[in-house]
């Protein structure tokens, strides 16, 4: 993390990023590493602050709408660990539902729940994924888009975030979305090396600050 004297100054626009703690008995988690790595860079004038957040059912949101009081952001991305994906998967669409596979890291493991009582189903991304998608294969990282972001805390997370921009007044035109990871070479495969991870994140977070409107670009999924 930042030390204090390298914090952003007051009043300069700020993105903030957040990844994972580990789960699952994994030693590392890839999605904080690299956001981490991020922590103090300046995109296109706006300073990345790096946060991370706990893989628990609710602690996780209470946590990401504490950093959203606290830095009062342009720019939400979230990020998260998917072991068993190839490249980085920007996510399209947050869904109202919990229905974990394993445990979180408190040993919580709702079924069937939603995330916001009385919610919308769902929640599209506000990030211009597809123009992301074209600018990480332009620079030759492994991308696409993703159809889930699964039902374990990332995509708690991710609906969270989406339903907090979308109904607090204090975050109004703040626009957000998430990103998951391929585990790290040393984690199993496939994988994606630190420095690629890092480097896709900045060219998918310089995209979406450059990008207002979104471009129409074919990534759909048959299944």
């Amino acid at each position: 993390m930042l030390s204090p004297a390298a914090k952003p100054p007051v009043g300069q626009a700020r993105i903030l990023v957040t990844g994972f703690d580990p789960f699952g008995g994994q030693p590392v988690n890839p999605s904080w590493l690299a956001t981490q790595t991020l922590d103090g860079a300046e995109i296109d004038g706006h300073r990345v602050v790096a946060a991370q957040l706990p893989t628990r059912f609710g602690d996780a949101l209470a946590t990401l709408q504490d950093l959203l009081g606290q830095h009062r952001p342009a720019l939400v991305l979230c990020t998260g660990q998917a072991g068993g994906r190839a490249a980085l998967s920007l996510e399209r669409v947050a869904i109202n539902i919990e229905d974990a596979r394993i445990p979180d890291n408190a040993g919580r493991q709702p079924i069937d729940t939603p995330v916001i009582a009385d919610g919308p189903a769902a929640y599209f991304t506000t990030l211009p994924i597809k123009a992301m998608l074209a600018a990480l294969l332009a620079e030759g990282i492994r991308a696409d888009v993703s159809q889930t972001a699964g039902t374990f805390v990332c995509n708690h997370v991710f609906y969270g975030l989406m339903h907090l921009l979308a109904t607090d007044r204090r975050w109004s035109g703040v626009r957000g979305g998430m990103v998951h990871v391929p585990w790290l070479p040393q984690q199993g495969a496939p994988s994606m090396t630190h420095e690629q991870v890092v480097r896709g994140l900045e060219v998918a977070l310089q995209c979406a600050l450059r990008t207002q409107v979104d471009v129409r670009l074919q990534a759909g999924a048959i299944s």
